[in-house]
C-alpha cells in the first residue's frame, strides 16, 4: 500500500454538529486510477457522504435509490466518486455519447466554491456514459455552460447501478491557497423519475450559496502553473468571381500562467479561433439586434469576473418570455465585440493579454488586445479593467473601465459603477438578489446624453411565489463600444411574477402560472414596445413530459417603415395585436421523444401561424435519429 499523508484527523471527517453540513477530507500521496472501479487504495481513505435527500420532485424526503459519495484529494487534484445504486439498472437513462448537454440522462453534478464565499464557483456534470459538461457561475443563479475547464471523469454501469469517478485538477481552478475550507455540494439525477437527489438544498435549489463544506484543504499545488499551446494557422480564401485566391500561414501561441493559485495570466499571439463552435441559428422578427453568447476559450477564462450589474438576464427564470437581447442590453463589456466584425467575420488579433482572479476581498480583471486592420477599420488597441470588492455578508461593490472601439475608428471610453446585493438567508430558504448600476460613455464626435443606469431585484424561488423586476435607462448617445446594446434613447421596464405548485401526483407534479411584462418607452416620448405575456398554465410530471399555454398582448409603435424581409415593409403606425402559443413535449430521456408547438394570432397588420414538431429516436447510446 502506498504511503498516505493525512492532513485532517479522523474526527474531522464526521459531520459537525453545527446545523451546517461540513466534512473533513484527507490528502493522499497516490491518486486513484479513473476506471469506474473503486478498488484503489486512495478510496479507502476517502470521506464518505451518505446523508443525501430528494429535493425534486419531493423536498427533503427519502430518495427512491441509495447513493454514496466519496471525496479525497492529492496535492494536484480533488477526487470525487459516487456509488449510485439502482434497483432497475437496465432502466438507467444513458442516451448521450457526445460531449456537452445531456439534460435528461442520469447524471451526477459536483458543485465547488473554492473561495467558500457563496458568490462564485464551478459545476461539473457527468452521465453514465462518461460524457462531461461543465459551467462557471456568473452569479449564484446564472451558469455559463460555454466555459471549458480541464477535468476528467470515468464511469461504469454495474449490476446494481453505476459508478462515477471524477478528477478536478487544481490548475483548472482559481482558489485561495490559505483557505482550507471550500464550498462543496453534490447532486444525483435519475432520468426516468425526474428525481434530483442532493447533499444540501434549499427551496429545491443548489448553487454556490446553497452548499455544504469540505475542510482540510492544505498543501495543494498547481505545478509551475504554466501552459503553453503553440500552433500554426493556415488560411485560404478564394474569390470565385474575380478568380483569385489568397493563402496565409502564421504561427500562433497561447500561454497561461498562474502567478498565484487565485490569479491567472494569459497571453495570446496571432490568436486562432478556428476551433470555436458555430452560433445557434436565431430568427429575428424584431427591429432590434440579437444576442449571441461568447464561445472562445481565451475570453471565457474567469468570465464571471467581468460580469457587471447583473445585466445578464439571469434575474428571470429560464422559461421567461422576454427577449434575451433586451435583457442583455446595456452591458459595458461583451467580449464578442473583439475579433469579430458586425457581420460576424473574423478580425485577426495580433496580441492579447489578460490577468484575472481574486486577491483577498478583491476580484480583478484586466484585458488588453491589439486588433488587426480590417477593411476600412484601422488597427486598434482595446482595454478593459474590472475591479470589485466583497461587501456586507454576500454582496459586492465594483467599477469597470473600457477603452477603444473594435468596430469603428472613433475614440471611445466607458466608465461604470455597480452594487450587487445578495441575501441567501431568507426565512423560507429563498434568495434575494438586487443591483444598482450607472455608466457613462465618451465617444468622439458626440456630446451629452451618454449615460445609462439601472436597478433590479429578483426572488428566484423554485417553489411558491417568485418574481422580479428590472429598470434601465439608456440615453441616446450611450455607446458601449466594447459592450452590447440593442436599442438606445429608451427606458426599459421588465417584471415578472408567478407561482409554482408542487403536487403529490407523479402524473402532474408541477403547475406554474404567471405574468411577464415589458414596456420600452422613448425617453421623454411615446411608447416604443409593450408586451404582456400571460403564462396561463405550464404543467409537467415526474417523467418531464410538459405542456404549456401562453397568451400575448403586444403593442408596437413604428416611427419609420420596418422592412421585416426583402420587399416586405410594415408601414409607420401604432399596432396592437395578440398571439397565443401551445407547446407539448415528452421527456428527452425516453427512447422515443416527441414534441410540437403552434403559435397563432396577429402580427402587426397581418396574421401569424407558426407550427412545428420533432421526433427523437435513440435505440442505443451510439445512435440518434432526429426529425423536425
Amino acid at each position: 500500500m502506498p504511503a498516505l499523508l493525512v492532513l485532517v484527523s479522523p474526527a474531522g471527517a464526521q459531520l459537525l454538529d453545527t446545523g451546517d453540513k461540513v466534512v473533513g477530507i484527507f490528502q493522499v500521496d497516490e491518486p486513484p486510477v479513473l476506471d469506474g472501479v473503486l478498488d484503489d487504495d486512495a478510496w479507502a481513505f476517502a470521506s464518505v457522504i451518505e446523508d443525501l435527500h430528494q429535493f425534486n420532485p419531493g423536498d427533503h424526503v427519502e430518495p427512491t435509490q441509495k447513493s454514496q459519495i466519496l471525496v479525497v484529494y492529492t496535492k494536484d487534484a480533488l477526487y470525487v466518486a459516487g456509488r449510485f445504486y439502482d434497483s432497475e439498472p437496465e432502466s438507467i437513462a444513458a442516451n448521450v455519447m457526445r460531449q456537452g448537454d445531456f439534460a435528461w440522462d442520469d447524471s451526477v453534478t459536483v458543485i465547488i466554491s473554492p473561495f467558500n464565499d457563496g458568490r462564485n464557483g464551478y459545476a461539473f456534470d457527468l452521465n453514465p456514459n462518461g460524457v462531461r459538461n461543465q459551467a462557471i457561475y456568473s452569479s449564484v443563479t446564472d451558469e455559463n455552460w460555454d466555459w471549458k475547464g480541464i477535468w476528467h471523469g470515468e464511469t461504469k454501469i454495474t449490476e446494481d447501478g453505476w459508478i462515477a469517478e471524477i478528477e478536478i485538477p487544481f490548475k483548472t481552478l482559481s482558489f485561495d491557497a490559505k483557505n482550507d475550507t471550500w464550498g462543496f455540494n453534490v447532486a444525483r439525477y435519475i432520468g426516468r423519475y425526474g428525481e434530483s437527489i442532493g447533499w444540501v438544498s434549499s427551496n429545491r435549489t443548489q448553487n454556490p450559496a446553497i452548499s455544504g463544506q469540505i475542510t482540510g484543504m492544505q498543501g495543494m499545488e498547481q505545478g509551475v502553473g504554466l501552459d503553453v499551446v503553440p500552433g500554426i494557422a493556415v488560411r485560404r480564401a478564394e474569390d470565385f468571381e474575380a478568380n483569385t485566391s489568397n493563402n496565409d500561414t502564421e504561427p500562433t501561441l497561447d500561454v497561461f500562467y498562474k502567478p498565484t493559485a487565485s490569479l491567472t495570466a494569459a497571453l495570446t499571439i496571432n490568436t486562432d479561433f478556428s476551433g470555436t463552435g458555430a452560433d445557434a441559428r436565431q430568427i429575428n422578427l424584431t427591429r432590434f439586434g440579437l444576442f449571441f453568447p461568447e464561445q472562445r476559450t481565451f475570453f471565457l477564462q474567469d468570465a464571471d469576473i467581468f460580469e457587471f450589474g447583473r445585466i445578464t438576464g439571469g434575474e428571470f427564470d429560464s422559461n421567461s418570455t422576454f427577449s434575451n437581447a433586451d435583457l442583455q442590453s446595456g452591458r459595458p463589456f461583451f467580449s464578442r465585440r473583439i475579433g469579430l466584425s458586425e457581420d460576424g467575420e473574423t478580425i485577426g488579433i495580433d496580441v492579447g493579454g489578460k490577468l484575472t482572479g481574486r486577491a483577498g476581498r478583491w476580484d480583478i480583471g484586466l484585458l488588453g488586445v491589439r486588433q488587426e486592420e480590417f477593411g476600412d477599420l484601422d488597427a486598434s488597441d482595446l482595454f478593459v479593467a474590472r475591479l470589485s470588492a466583497s461587501v456586507l455578508e454576500e454582496s459586492s461593490l465594483g467599477m469597470i473601465l473600457t477603452h477603444g472601439d473594435p468596430n469603428t475608428n472613433l475614440d471611445n471610453t466607458l466608465a461604470g459603477l455597480d452594487f450587487r446585493y445578495l441575501n441567501t438567508r431568507l426565512r423560507n430558504g429563498g434568495i434575494l438578489e438586487g443591483a444598482l448600476w450607472i455608466q457613462q460613455s465618451d465617444t468622439e464626435g458626440f456630446d451629452g446624453d451618454d449615460m445609462a443606469w439601472g436597478a433590479s431585484f429578483n426572488i428566484p424561488n423554485a417553489e411558491g411565489l417568485r418574481g422580479g423586476a428590472a429598470y434601465k435607462e439608456l440615453e441616446e448617445n450611450f455607446y458601449p463600444a466594447l459592450g452590447f446594446v440593442n436599442r438606445v434613447g429608451v427606458t426599459d421596464l421588465t417584471a415578472d411574477v408567478g407561482y409554482t405548485w408542487y403536487t403529490d401526483n407523479s402524473w402532474l407534479r408541477t403547475i406554474y402560472s404567471g405574468v411577464d411584462y415589458q414596456r420600452v418607452d422613448v425617453i421623454d416620448g411615446e411608447l416604443q414596445s409593450e408586451q404582456i405575456a400571460i403564462r396561463a398554465l405550464e404543467l409537467s410530471n415526474d417523467m418531464r413530459d410538459k405542456i404549456s399555454f401562453q397568451y400575448f398582448l403586444l403593442q408596437e409603435n413604428l416611427t419609420e417603415p420596418f422592412e421585416i424581409s426583402d420587399g416586405v415593409v410594415i408601414p409607420v403606425g401604432d399596432y396592437s395585436f395578440d398571439q397565443y402559443c401551445v407547446n407539448v413535449s415528452t421527456g428527452d430521456f425516453r427512447a422515443v421523444a416527441v414534441g410540437g408547438y403552434y403559435c397563432g394570432g396577429e402580427f402587426f397588420d397581418g396574421d401569424q401561424d407558426v407550427g412545428g414538431g420533432f421526433v427523437t429516436w435513440r435505440p442505443s447510446e451510439h445512435f440518434l435519429l432526429y426529425a423536425q
